[in-house]
């Protein structure tokens, strides 16, 4: 499953600045707007509840406690003013002002339907409490304001008289001026939300520039530039991420070269030890062809001895051909001999030199020519298919297939395979599959050999299990395989 997509560091500032300005002027704009909008409302409702106020207080004594349609006009048309109340409605027992047409307003030749009033609004009044409330009446806002009408009674107290008054005033200008808040703020916010952007764009500059360098120089480090080191300015955190990283290449580099050292100090070693093991070898191996000549003559046990020395003796210098060759290819003198070769015939040579021709089966079509070096090949395969019949099972088959530009050899037995855990470290240099196996016939520098040899050629050497069982080796090779060097390099064991 492939990883979701992140967000880069500056996008992620960026919409964290922006949605911090977003939500800060939004508390702001929207706390600013609720107070002045409640402000404005309550000066509004506070004016137009004290012209009524006044108003009403201007109609006592009343003539009559209970009014015709005509005392409930004359009380409609006396509550209206120049500044707070437009116009007004005076109820008695369902009866209101005035009478044509039913249920509307007259005065200024504004009419208003009764049910614009909510009936909490008139059980308010008609329990003898002061009461408003805002509503949209023909699309625009408006304040209801009701009071009930007071008798005074002969003892000087005062009850209920049944008639309710109710004045209207237009709320528009107040809407207009909320209306026009609410753009402010919105503008207000936007021009927060632009400097927050341009804030961010400046912060993120100024953190990222070090992280960028930071990122470039741990890019080269990777690719091994051990020199690599951060300029450190100022003393804020980047600056001590900045000298903790030259700190750590300094000692990364003090370790890689102390361990470059300790590695061409060791290939040094192996490789005048085995070239200084050549010499005593070459009179080893004369004196083992004499024990083997004389093997068979002596007693049974004086010619197992023999015959023991005579082997060691080989191995060990296999063991030092193959420590001297890996020594070329380490210190870099390993160079190709190329020549124009027919790749079929060159794999029928290494077969038939080796005894293994009835033993191997091919398929080798003729014809495949390549520029390469064949005493590197010969070696490649004959490590690959002296393996397979050593470690595999029959039948053994040596495949070849080309293309305009690659050669491909194929090397399979029908054994049961290498071990999965086996497959990463097939090509490592004293590699065992068995760790218990303290001796092999092998030096376990073959496979070694074999890759760095294919890899000589800019070519390669991969392993597999094929499905129906057996190891299976592929040597991929260019069909104009270059010396970088030029040189030419006939020397080494096989």
């Amino acid at each position: 499953m492939s990883p979701r997509p992140s967000l880069g560091l500056r996008t992620r500032l960026l919409f964290a600045f922006a949605l911090l300005c977003v939500v800060t002027a939004a508390a702001v704009a929207g706390g600013i707007y609720v107070q002045a909008r409640t402000a404005i409302l309550q000066r509004t409702q506070d004016a137009t509840v004290q012209a009524m106020k006044s108003r009403v207080q201007a109609l006592y004594p009343l003539r009559t406690s209970t009014p015709g349609p005509e005392e409930l006009d004359d009380i409609a048309a006396a509550v209206p003013d120049q500044n707070s109340v437009e116009f007004a409605v005076a109820v008695y027992r369902e009866m209101h002002s005035p009478v044509p047409p039913p249920g509307r307003w007259r005065p200024g030749g504004r009419v208003l339907d009764l049910t614009v009033i909510s009936p909490e609004l008139r059980r308010v009044v008609a329990d003898g409490g002061l009461a408003w409330q805002r509503v949209v009446w023909e699309g625009m806002p408006w304040l209801i304001v009701g009071t009930p009408l007071l008798i005074a009674e002969p003892d000087h107290r005062t009850r209920v008289s049944g008639i309710e008054v109710y004045a209207a005033r237009s709320l528009l200008s107040e809407q207009r001026s909320i209306d026009e808040l609410a753009a402010r703020a919105w503008a207000t916010g936007g021009v927060a939300l632009a400097f927050a952007v341009a804030l961010a764009l400046l912060a993120t500059r100024s953190v990222l520039r070090p992280v960028r360098e930071l990122g470039r120089a741990a890019r080269l480090l990777g690719e091994g530039e051990m020199r690599t080191r951060i300029a450190v300015s100022g003393s804020d955190e980047l600056a001590d991420v900045a000298r903790t990283f030259n700190n750590t290449a300094a000692e990364l580099e003090r370790h890689v070269k102390q361990l470059r050292e300790m590695e061409a100090d060791a290939r040094r070693f192996v490789a005048d030890v085995s070239h200084e093991l050549r010499t005593p070898l070459a009179a080893l191996t004369a004196v083992a062809d004499v024990l083997d000549e004389e093997a068979a003559q002596l007693p049974e046990p004086a010619g197992r001895a023999a015959r023991l020395v005579s082997q060691e003796t080989l191995n060990l210098t296999a063991l030092v051909n193959d420590l001297i060759e890996i020594s070329r290819f380490d210190s870099g003198v390993a160079a190709l001999a190329l020549n124009e070769i027919d790749v079929a015939e060159l794999v029928r040579a290494t077969l038939r030199t080796r005894g293994w021709s009835e033993r191997a089966d091919t398929e080798l079509p003729p014809g495949v020519t390549a520029r390469l070096d064949p005493r590197r090949v010969d070696v490649i395969l004959a490590n690959l298919v002296g393996n397979a019949l050593r470690h595999g099972e029959p039948p053994v088959s040596v495949r070849l297939s080309a293309d305009p530009h690659w050669i491909a050899l194929e090397v399979r037995d029908h054994g049961p395979g290498l071990d999965e855990a086996v497959l990463p470290h097939v090509f490592d240099r004293f590699y065992k599959a068995n760790a218990a196996r303290a001796r092999s016939e092998g030096s376990g520098l073959g496979l070694a050999i074999a890759r760095e040899n294919a890899r000589l050629h800019r070519g390669d050497l991969t392993v597999t299990n094929a499905p129906d069982g057996g190891a299976v080796f592929t040597l991929r090779l260019p069909r104009r395989a270059h010396d970088p060097e030029g040189q030419t390099d006939t020397g080494g064991p096989e």
